[in-house]
């Protein structure tokens, strides 16, 4: 057949949109009459991020639930209410022959919609601790992609497949030469670097950690690429120097990853995927603020194999110098570090994710 036609369903952060993207890439790629149509929430990040990849996009009126009272969970009712009643209108219309759900608000009324129609649906789950939305899901889905162990707490066992999360394919055949990735950030060849990434907004913690301990890491021997975000590009950027590069964002993250041999970053499930794949000594600070503190218990997927160092913001005062001084001066530790990541990386994950899809079409 080839002509199929997929809906894919999940946004509110990049974790969820980007695997959703590289899925429709390589679905794309694999049945090239396919018709696509994303459907995410409106005013999320998504309804920009899925047009500027080349796809079609509806948005549906739905926001997550607050940890406390507030209007919009007085709203939330009627607005999923409103987003049921829509995406029963785009799957009327659309008539998929497969949904995809990547986790966020929007997936949650879609996939419950075409799941009541029959119409088979495949979820992702990035994170090491399952999102709410896919966990209501479960029951009803033909089967369930992971990127972690032990996920039958949350699934039932018959339904997960172990995959992993999709990441970018210049990351997966990651193949620059640190020479010449130094020499693009403008640093010296026999100097160990120092990776920071915050995200591409920044972390205001770790950014306020890397310039209270700016000179002991250069005292260190250590230079420095610093991802400090766009928010805090005017705050930060003072810093920048011969050892100590300052930017907003890195367009190019394999010359970021080939020029590293320490990296300090978010435990976004995106993140650790790639880390995994890069295979470099990492010092995971996870943001405490995320919903269900998925980035603590992504780090600690590794730290329990000694694949990564895990620091918590509020220990940051208390313990960085020393675990970092420590980390910095064993070639052993980073050696371990590095190799136990790299046997958690799972780099084929977009195309094991469109196996399991295509096994379902097949068998429809």
């Amino acid at each position: 057949m080839g002509n199929y036609r997929f809906i894919l369903s999940g946004g509110g952060t990049g974790g969820h949109i980007y695997p959703a993207i590289a899925i429709a890439n390589e679905l794309k790629s694999r049945y090239p009459k396919a018709k696509f149509l994303f459907v995410g929430a409106k005013d999320r990040m998504e309804m920009e991020k899925v047009p500027q990849a080349g796809y079609h996009i509806e948005g549906l009126w739905i926001t997550g639930l607050q940890r406390k009272l507030t209007l919009k969970n007085v709203m939330f009712p009627i607005k999923l209410i409103h987003s049921l009643y829509n995406a029963r209108k785009i799957v009327n219309r659309f008539k998929p022959h497969l949904v995809i759900g990547t986790g966020g608000f929007a997936s949650g009324p879609l996939l419950k919609v075409a799941t009541a129609k029959g119409i088979p649906c495949v979820l992702q789950e990035q994170n090491s601790f399952a999102g709410i939305t896919n966990r209501l899901l479960k029951d009803k889905v033909q089967k369930i992609c992971v990127a972690y162990a032990d996920m039958e707490q949350f699934f039932p066992r018959d339904k997960i497949v172990m995959t992993g999360n999709p990441v970018r394919s210049d990351i997966v055949h990651m193949d620059i030469p640190k020479a010449s990735a130094l020499n693009f950030y403008g640093l010296q060849e026999g100097r160990p670097t120092l990776l920071v990434l915050g995200g591409s907004l920044g972390a205001r913690r770790i950014n306020q950690l890397v310039a209270q301990k700016i000179d002991a890491i250069q005292a260190m021997g250590l230079q420095v690429i610093w991802q400090c975000g766009k928010g805090y590009i005017q705050q930060y950027g003072a810093h920048n120097s011969d050892t100590v590069k300052v930017h907003a964002f890195l367009n190019d993250m394999e010359k970021a990853y080939a020029a590293a041999d320490i990296i300090i970053s978010r435990a976004g499930a995106g993140a650790v995927s790639e880390l995994c794949l890069v295979g470099k000594p990492t010092v995971f600070i996870p943001s405490p603020t995320v919903a269900e503190d998925h980035q603590t218990k992504n780090a600690m997927a590794l730290t329990q194999k000694q694949a990564a160092i895990m620091i918590h913001e509020k220990d940051l005062d208390a313990q960085f110098e020393d675990r970092f001084t420590e980390l910095v001066a064993s070639k052993e530790l980073q050696r371990t570090l590095g190799d136990n990541m790299k046997e958690m990386a799972l780099p084929h994950a977009t195309a094991d994710i469109c196996d399991v899809i295509t096994e379902i079409l097949e068998q429809e």
